[in-house]
């Protein structure tokens, strides 16, 4: 199993999750987003401190903004140095899904543990379509 980690990309903050052994996935702390150099290098460093060969990253699907975040998202993945396998995972609605599952966990909203949560939801969506295409 490879070692993989998700990124959600926001205006504000990166959230990111890990899977580092079969199907366990934890949210780690959001990467703050001051520029999107700073970022980048900061999931780079991310991501080599965890030795990641797979990186999910969240894609809008729908949605009338879709188009632009999709350039924008893939702009910011381009400007990453990590050389392992990046892939693309449908995003939808993954934010309102963290919403809902930190519901009654924390009040404070802007810690960026809801966004590390959608990038755990789009981790997960991924290691279920895996399952599901080699079922």
């Amino acid at each position: 199993m490879k070692k993989m980690a998700s990124i959600d990309i926001g205006l504000k903050r990166i959230g990111v999750a890990l899977c580092l052994s079969m199907g366990i996935v934890s949210p780690q702390e959001a990467i703050l987003r001051k520029n999107r150099d700073q970022a980048a290098r900061d999931v780079d460093a991310f991501l080599k401190e965890w030795n990641i060969e797979l990186l999910v990253v969240g894609l809008p699907k729908g949605g009338s903004s879709s188009e632009e975040m999709e350039r924008r998202i893939k702009h910011f993945v381009s400007l990453l140095t990590f050389n392992g396998e990046v892939v693309y995972q449908d995003e939808y609605g993954s934010s309102h899904e963290a919403k809902e599952m930190m519901q009654g966990i924390t009040r404070q909203k802007r810690d960026g543990r809801i966004d590390s949560t959608a990038a755990k939801v789009i981790l997960e969506r991924y290691l279920d379509a895996l399952k599901a295409n080699h079922g």
